[in-house]
């Protein structure tokens, strides 16, 4: 059996080696989502480097949270590629220890890894985005010309007792009950164009949008200010959560709510529960990223090849991750189970590393 020296050892060469993986890509995305935040802020007037800065710095675990398969995938094959160049592969296995036995602390490892980022770094990631989606409305608020660019933003359209609504924000957080840079045009039960409302902010209450700022501008009339302005409203809460809230900018602690609360309102679930499942599988996902690392970057130098093996271990990878994308888009069309969604890229990454695996071992 594997001593507990050796274990350790090969274990923390493969957690060193991820998170070096990890930490560079956080460095590279974090300067290139400052250099573009700096490029949208640019038209803006005082706006502080450091804030913009703080903006980014909120924003980096959402941005890099969908890295960590890749990065343990790219971490665990540079391990063992380390290992194999120095030959301590070679003097492990004339020792007697299998490959079996010098993966399996990463794979413990993996699977710590993705417990963490479950249950601690994606309600993190979850709870600094809103933080940045506020920070983010609050500077470019201070660009009064962006109030009228409706060519992007959020739009929604609802109806009332007075008739119908369309809304267009710039921004939104909370998951769409609070939106900042709002045009309102209102139309009349027969659909006639009535008047149009510009307001800094707006949010959710019961039965009504509560608007902060608000100017109306009727039809020959002189445009009226309103330091809050009570727009009515049928929209729920759930409503406006499933057009705002993409469920992977939910927590995991709150997505079992988010799925209760769009079943009672009668909306669709599958887009909740595929992301619940991911990230309850997420630990196993990781697991069968060290399988198939250890599959493709275990072979000797001197037999040649490796450079093809890590390429279609990379490969692997980018598969495992469209075919994630593609089973949850099945998933939410209704044409697949959420669980055999979520389940699928686990199983296939899983199974193709440990029967390649067998294959070279043991076959």
């Amino acid at each position: 059996m594997i001593g507990t020296t050796l274990s350790r050892y090969f274990g923390m060469r493969f957690l060193g080696a991820v998170v070096a993986i990890f930490a560079g890509a956080l460095v590279l995305v974090a300067m290139v989502d400052f250099i573009e935040m700096l490029r949208r802020s640019s038209d803006i007037k005082d706006v502080s480097t450091l804030f913009v800065a703080e903006i980014t710095l909120y924003r980096l675990p959402y941005l890099t949270e969908r890295l960590m398969p890749f990065s343990v995938l790219v971490g665990a094959m540079s391990c063992y590629l380390n290992l194999s160049r120095r030959l301590e592969l070679v003097i492990a296995r004339a020792a007697g220890v299998s490959a079996w036995q010098f993966i399996a602390p990463a794979i413990v490892i993996a699977l710590l890894i993705g417990i963490a980022a479950t249950t601690i770094y994606n309600p993190l990631s979850a709870a600094m985005r809103e933080e940045s989606a506020r920070m983010e409305a609050e500077l470019f608020r201070r660009d009064k010309n962006s109030f009228h660019d409706l060519g992007s933003g959020f739009w929604i359209r609802q109806r009332s007792e007075d008739g119908q609504s369309i809304m267009n924000a710039q921004s939104s957080s909370q998951q769409g009950v609070q939106l900042s840079g709002v045009t309102v045009f209102r139309l009349d039960p027969s659909g006639r164009f009535l008047d149009r409302i510009e307001a800094k902010t707006a949010r959710l209450e019961n039965g009504y949008w509560r608007l902060e700022g608000a100017r109306v501008n009727a039809e020959q009339s002189p445009p009226l200010d309103h330091a809050v302005y009570n727009l009515k409203t049928s929209l729920t809460t759930a409503q406006v959560r499933e057009n705002f809230a993409t469920p992977d900018a939910v927590s995991f602690w709150q997505l079992s709510s988010y799925i209760a609360l769009a079943e009672n309102a009668g909306l669709a679930a599958a887009g909740y529960r595929v992301q619940f499942y991911v990230l309850l599988l997420q630990p196993f996902y990781l697991a069968g990223m060290v399988l198939l690392a250890a599959a493709v970057s275990l072979r000797l130098f001197r037999f040649g090849g490796v450079q093809k093996m890590v390429l279609s271990g990379i490969g692997a990878g980018f598969l495992l991750y469209v075919m994630s994308k593609v089973t949850g888009d099945l998933s939410k069309a209704g044409l697949m189970p959420p669980i055999m969604a979520a389940g699928l890229p686990v199983l296939f990454g899983g199974l193709t590393g440990v029967l390649t695996l067998l294959f070279q071992e043991d076959g």
